[in-house]
Parts: C-alpha cells; structure tokens; sequence
C-alpha cells in the first residue's frame, strides 16, 4: 500500500499529540479531583463535634436475621440464598461455555483479522476509560469518606469497606463491558462468514448466542455480589454497602454510556457522510472513519448497554431492599421479603436461561433448512416465552416463600404486582417496534415523506414517529403501575409504609426479571452491525482464488449476494431490538427511581412523621424543584450532542483531508488510528465536563434545601422518562427508514438513499447517545443524592446552616461553569482557548458561478464527482448488492406495511 503524507494540520483541525493530551488531561483532572477535594473537606464537622447528629437512614440500616425465614418444607431461608449462589455460578459457566463456543465457529482469517483489529482498538478505548474512571472515582470516595468518617462515624474499618464496595460497583460495571466486547467481536466475524453459506438460521443464532452470553454473565455477577453482601458481611455495615456499591456501579455506567455514546456517533456519522460525499458504498475498506465506526458499535452498542444494564439491575435491587429496612417495621417480614426478592431473582435467572434453550430448539427446527426467515420472530418469541415462563415461576416461588411469612395471600399479592413488570418487559418491546421496524408503518412513513420532501420531511417525519411513541409508551407504563397500585391496596398497609411506592419498585424488578433476554436482544445489535462492516472490510471477494480455498478449506461454495443481503436485513432487526431495550431500561430507572426517593424521604421526615407538608406545591421549595429537574435534563441532552456534532466535524474534516479511493484497497492503519483518537478525545472531554455537571448539580441542589432537592428528583425522572422515549424511538425509525431504502427498495446512491442517511445522522445521537445516558444519570443522581442530601442535613443539625448555603453556593457556581464549558469549550473550531474559525465569506454575485475546489493530490477522491461515477477500482463484487454502480432510474414504491 502507497504511504500517503498527512496534508497540512491546523491546531483547531487535528488532535495534537498524544502525549501533549495525556499531560493536559492529568493536569486537568489533578487540579478537578483537589478543587473537589478542597470544596468537600469544608463539610467536615469541626473537632468535638458530635457524630451522633442527625444523619440519614442508610447509614443505621441493619439487616434482620435471615436463618430466621423458613419457607415450606422447613427449607431455611439461608438456605435457598446460597442455593442462589450456586445459580449464579451456573449462569456465569453459561457465559464462559457460550464464549469458548463462538471462539471455536469456523471463520475466515481475512475476517478474524479484522474483528481482531476492532478488540484490539476497543481493548485500548477501555483501559484509557477505566484510568479516567478511577479520576471520576476518587470525587465519590472523598464525599463517602467525609460522610461516614466524619458525620455518621464510622470507624476507618468500616468506611474502608464501603469504599472497597463502590470500587468493586464501578469495577463491576467495567467488567461486564469488557466481557461484552469480547463476546461480539468473536461473533461478528463468525456471523459475517456463516452468512457466505445462505442459510439464515446462524445468521440468526450467533449474534442471539453471544448477546445471551453476556446477558447470563451481567445478570449473574451482580447478583452473586449482592448475595455476598447480604450473606457474608454483618448486619450492621451491609445496608451502607449496599449504597457504596449502587454508587460506584452507577458511576461506572454513566461515565461508560456518556463517553461510549459520543464515541460511537461521531464515528458513526463521520462514516456515514463519506457515502454521501464520495459515492462510495456502505463500510468501504478506504474509509479510515469505519473502523473507528466499528470500535464504537462496541464502545456504545455494547460496551455502554452492558455497564448500563449492569447498573440498572443493582440499583433496583438496592433501592427495593432500603425500601424493605426503612418501610417495613417487622422484623420477620423484613427478612422474608428479602429471601423472597432474592429467591425470586436466582430464579428468573433460570427462567431467562431455560427460555433461550427452549427457543433455540424451536428456531432450529422451524428454519434448518429456509433460505429466507424473518430474523425478528425468534427474537420476539423469546421475549415472550420469557416473560410467560417468570410469570409462571414467580407465583410458585412466591407461594413456597411468602406463604409462611403472612397468611393474608400476601404471595399472591405481590406475584401479581411483579408480573405487571414483567409483562411490561414483553409489550414494552412489541410498542417500540410499532415505531421502529422495518414493518411499521411509521418508519415507512418516513421512507414516503422523504421521496419528494427529501432529508426536511424526513426528519419531520421521524419526530412525530418520536412523539407518538413517548405518547402510547408511557400511558402503558402509567396503566402497569396503575394494576400494581391497585393490587397493593389490598392490605399491603398493614405490613409497611406506603406500599404504592413499595409496588412501583416491584414493577421496575419485574422490568428486570427477565434481564438476561433483554441484554441478549440489545447485545444482537452491535454484532449485526459489525457483521456487515466485517465482511466489507475483509475484501474477502478480491482475495485470489477465493473460492477454491473455502470449497477446499471449508466445504463452502460461497454465495456473495445472498451474504450481504441477509446480513443487512439482519441488521434491520438488530436496529430494530436495540431500539425495543432502550425504553425497558429507562423506564426502570423512573419507576426504580421513585423507591429511593422515598428512602430519602423517609428519612427526611423520621419516618414520616415530620414535615410532611413540605412534600406539596404549597411548600415553594419542593415546586420550585419540580420545575428545575427539566431545565437539567434538557441541558444534558443539548450537551451530548453537541459533543457528538463537533466530534463529528472534526472526524469528516480528517477524513476528507486524508481517505484515498484510486489505489489502494484499504484505509492506512495510521489514519484509523487517528479516526479512532479523534473519537476518543472528544468522548471524553464531553464525559469529563457533563459528569462534573451532574455531580456538582447534585450537591449544589442537595445543599440548597432537602425538599427542593426531592422535587428536582421527581422532575429529572419524569422529564428524562419521556424526552428519553422520544429520542430513542425517533432515532430508531430514522435508522430502519435508511435500511429499507438500502435492502427492500435497493436504492443505494439516489437522492433518497440521501436524505435517509441525513436523519439517520440526526437520529445517531438521539438515540445512542442523549436518550440511553439519561438512565445511568437519573440513577446516579438519585443515589448519589442519597448521600449528598443526608450530608447536608447532617451538617444543619450541627448547627452549620451558613456553612452549607456557602457550600452551596460555591457548588452551584462549578456546575454553571461545567454548564458554560459545555458548550462554549466544545465549539465547532475551538480546542482550548483558541479563538473559533472565521465563517466563510458570501460569493460574490456578480462574479459568475463558483470554480469547482482543488486539490494538489491527485489521488484523492473528489467531494464534488458527479453522482453516477464509479470509482475505477471498486472492489470485486461491489455491483452485486450494494447498489452503487447500477442505481435504479426510478425507486419502487413500497408495499404497504402490515397493519400492527
């Protein structure tokens, strides 16, 4: 391959080097960590201050006895959690088998060569991350510290293991993620070569393998720590270890999900753009963006699901279990509700694993020997199988625990409250797809829209598709919590606390109940994606005598066009389910959400016996919260995307300057490297400034005054709810709208083909980064303002009222700056303090048309070719599918799309 000299570099054009980066990210992250040091040592109590003050809840949770459970039979409650664990051993040798399976599938070495490369880069994205996590960390392990240590009392034994247990959430998180990208990208490969036989049925189990994979392994890591915890450690230090570790897990994932999505759209768009600018085909080898896309379907496809999901299922689980300790007064109820929640968990575990078996036997069956299969019906008679079959075992396992614990049908009453969430599990999906498959006619509207509107009445389209579906997704989980509240009227007071809040918590374990399969349906996603940059990337139909070699290598008669169209119409329905499991997991944030927030108000109010005309609209402060939550979350969405657009402009600018089209058949290593460092760069100075952002906001705001804080809880949950389910779904349907017009119209390279992937473009970053990054962040907030609001009042029960406005204060003015930076240090044409690009001048009407640009390097291709030009050395095959040497004069119209 010709080495290519780097045209001229700009400091507000390219990166500088890497070493220059990682001193000025030292610098900056050391003088962060002091100043946050500095702030929060203020809180400190003075000597001789008395640490009995009022502090939170939390802090004096003490397990009950659980040995003291006995469910039918005799069967010690003990007993059945460490049965649990022994389940959780088996879901992670599930995990391991299903890995050491995939590794073993035949596959090409021009393929695994790729998807190596992509672990590689990925591997090198994840250790940068997890170094800038530890920075990230070390905030949350100063505030732990200054609250247990120095308010609540704690000795530094115990205050050591809460903060071993916050590094061991974040590290959990981490390493699920790291599992995930593992897991897919030996599947990528092994699913883009299993698609050169014809057959669609391992087209459709690898990426179905791999996603369960993961699932089992997240699924069973946390709760194998969590029973742990519960198990093995004394009563008196669980319950703050339980908020130790929903905090550092929750960290792990917003810091992975924020950075990961921006990562993953500016590479995604800065790739999609070169298909419009250079008439080249989907994947090209010589665009250096697609790598860097392929490293962040992981780094946001899967990396972030994963920490996300992750957290997602500890939280819930925490806040249900402070729920328990702070709401339930009897003791022996306490402790057999706990078994029960636990018992229950370990069991759908099984349910989740025992499905997938069970559908893999009947997807084999029914499609051993098709040539054409729907690629969503076995992923959507999975979902529905599981959430039959936990339904199912949640009543009998319900039964054999609770029935000893209360003779009032409580078992039954609480069964029935967890299936709402488990059917919300299975409709929540069939809702999104009514917005987002390929079949919906939604997105076909879209698709019509955009023919004689172009990309304007595209977008349009894709927002009402967006709104409708926040609309009829969110009166379904308004009508699920409205069954449970129902339900939990039936006597359900007599044995705690508001047990409406208690039922909405079970609602959200019931969303998680089926866990394994809603990461394995989201996990699918990335590993079709990769599929098809894989196979392009291989070039594996220019290798000399190819097909001699897998006819004789492999007993292979390779079937070009039918591989790439079927690995396209599988990546429809990945979109398709990664779209189905954004809803699934911010929902049970909000749901989730509002059982913590009432850990915080019970201890606010003692239990609610104080202050409780303080939780109203007549109380200013609590209204006044409730109107700022939504100023934040709108805030965070803007900023998110802005670092996803001037990411993306810096990435088309290098790939405009540097990609090559006559000549070679690869991009240089060097300038992915470069793509790739571009991506990252900007991933994590807009991680780095949205975290603060939300971190300094949370204590500014928990400092301010304890009711305003909760009303702030309650709005960035119900604003984030929604603006999260517009966004994701709007993306959605712009994605399928742009795979039907490449697979059911082949209209690649037409003005139509363009003005889908314009809103594909725009919806990148609402759905993969904006709208997934509010779960993790709702979570971390209300956690984290666990502390943060105990802290506070704490240290007005010492009488230190001015100090904590002070503090408050000072917080406030970090957060404005993070808000300010935001934007102002993430503009298009800004790396620092330079000053921003000057905008082009207008042409000159009176001095004719415009001359076409120039260029001094000839082999460069040209942005303004004309449209129906094939480059002269397009890969071997490349008019067999793609659709760009033979563009049809006249684009089909679409079948009308079956009515859902």
């Amino acid at each position: 391959m010709r080495e290519v000299d780097a045209p001229a570099r700009r400091d507000d054009e390219v990166p500088q080097t890497a070493s220059v980066r990682r001193r000025q990210r030292r610098r900056r992250a050391a003088s962060l960590l002091a100043c946050g040091t500095v702030l929060l040592a203020g809180c400190a109590a003075p000597p001789g201050a008395e640490s009995s003050a009022a502090h939170g809840g939390e802090a004096d949770l003490v397990l009950p006895d659980l040995s003291a459970v006995t469910a039918l039979g005799g069967v010690p409650g003990r007993t059945l959690l460490l049965l649990g664990l022994v389940v959780c051993v088996l879901g992670l040798t599930f995990g391991a088998v299903m890995l050491a399976r995939l590794r073993r599938l035949p596959v090409h070495v021009s393929m695994r060569d790729v998807s190596d490369l992509i672990y590689t880069t990925c591997r090198e994205y994840l250790l940068q991350q997890g170094r800038f996590l530890l920075v990230l960390w070390a905030f949350i392990a100063t505030v732990i510290v200054v609250y247990y240590k120095v308010l609540v009392g704690f000795p530094w034994g115990k205050v050591a293991i809460v903060i071993a247990f916050s590094l061991i959430g974040m590290a959990g998180s981490y390493a699920v993620a790291w599992f995930g990208i593992r897991v897919n990208t030996f599947a990528n490969s092994r699913t883009a070569f299993a698609a050169l036989r014809g057959r669609p049925l391992p087209v459709s189990r690898i990426p179905l393998q791999s996603g369960m994979a993961i699932g089992m392994v997240l699924i069973s890591l946390e709760l194998l720590i969590m029973l742990i915890i519960l198990l093995f450690l004394p009563p008196t230090i669980a319950g703050a270890c339980f908020i130790g570790f929903a905090i550092g897990e929750s960290l792990g994932a917003a810091a992975l999900r924020i950075a990961g999505g921006i990562f993953t759209k500016i590479a995604d768009i800065g790739a999609d753009l070169m298909k419009i600018a250079f008439r080249i085909k989907e994947d090209d080898a010589r665009n250096p963006g697609v790598i860097a896309d392929c490293v962040g379907d992981n780094a946001g496809d899967s990396v972030g699901p994963s920490a996300d999901g992750f957290e997602t299922y500890g939280v819930t689980g925490v806040a249900l279990i402070t729920f328990i300790l702070l709401g339930v007064g009897d003791p022996a109820v306490q402790a057999g509700l706990l078994v029960w929640l636990f018992v229950v968990r370990a069991v759908m575990l099984v349910a989740s694993g025992a499905s997938y078996l069970v559908n893999d036997l009947w997807t084999r069956h029914r499609h051993a020997a098709s040539t054409r299969m729907d690629f969503e019906s076995p992923l959507t008679a999975l979902v529905w199988l599981t959430s039959a079959l936990c339904t199912a075992l949640t009543f009998v396992i319900s039964w054999f625990v609770l029935a000893p614990v209360a003779d009032d049908g409580l078992w039954w009453k609480l069964s029935a409250i967890v299936s709402c969430g488990t059917l919300a599990g299975a409709l929540i999906p069939e809702l999104v797809k009514v917005f987002t498959s390929t079949a919906s006619r939604h997105v076909r509207e879209v698709v019509t829209s955009s023919r004689e509107g172009g990309a304007s009445l595209n977008i349009l389209s894709g927002l009402v598709a967006g709104n409708f579906s926040a609309y009829w997704l969110g009166m379904a989980i308004v009508a699920l919590m409205t069954g449970a509240y129902a339900v939990s009227g039936l006597g359900l007071d007599e044995l705690m606390a508001a047990p409406a809040v208690f039922a909405f918590g079970l609602v959200a374990f019931g969303f998680l109940g089926m866990g394994p399969v809603t990461i394995a349906v989201d996990s699918y996603g990335p590993v079709t994606d990769n599929a098809q940059s894989v196979y392009e990337l291989s070039t594996i139909e220019d290798l000399p005598e190819i097909e001699e070699e897998l006819r004789r290598d492999f007993d292979l008669d390779p079937r070009w066009a039918t591989a790439k169209r079927m690995l396209e119409e599988n990546d429809g329905a990945g979109n398709t389910f990664k779209a189905t499991a954004k809803p699934v997991l911010i929902g049970t944030a909000v749901v989730g959400a509002t059982t913590m927030i009432f850990s915080i108000i019970m201890a606010l109010t003692e239990g609610l016996t104080l202050d409780l005309d303080r939780l109203s609209l007549l109380h200013p402060p609590f209204l006044l919260g409730l109107v700022t939550g939504g100023a934040v979350i709108f805030w965070f969405t803007g900023a998110s995307i802005q670092a996803v657009t001037t990411g993306a402009h810096r990435a088309v600018a290098y790939i405009k300057d540097t990609i090559r089209l006559d000549g070679v058949t690869h991009a240089s290593a060097e300038q992915s490297r470069e793509v790739v460092q571009i991506c990252t760069q900007y991933a994590q100075r807009g991680m780095l400034t949205m975290f603060l952002g939300v971190f300094f906001t949370t204590l500014a705001f928990a400092f301010v005054e304890p009711f305003f804080f909760i009303g702030y809880l309650i709005s960035i949950a119900i604003f984030g709810l929604y603006q999260a389910i517009f966004m994701a779904n709007a993306g959605g349907a712009w994605d399928n709208a742009k795979k039907i017009v490449e697979v059911d119209l082949n209209a690649k390279g037409t003005p139509l083909h363009d003005a889908t992937i314009v809103g594909d473009t725009v919806g990148d970053p609402y759905k993969d980064t904006s709208s997934v990054a509010l779960n993790p962040v709702i979570k971390f907030t209300t956690l984290f303002g666990l502390l943060a609001v105990e802290l506070a009042v704490s240290m007005r029960g010492q009488g230190q009222g001015v100090l904590v406005l002070t503090l408050a204060a000072v917080f406030a003015l970090a957060s404005f700056a993070c808000v300010y930076r935001s934007f102002y240090g993430m503009r298009i044409g800004r790396t620092g303090d330079e000053s921003p690009e000057p905008l082009p001048s207008e042409p000159d009407a009176d001095a004719g048309p415009a001359t076409a640009p120039t260029t001094d390097q000839p082999t460069a291709a040209r942005a303004d070719a004309p449209r129906d030009a094939p480059t002269a050395d397009a890969p071997h095959g490349a008019d067999t599918d793609d659709g760009l040497d033979e563009v049809p004069d006249e684009v089909p119209e679409l079948d009308p799309a079956p009515a859902r």
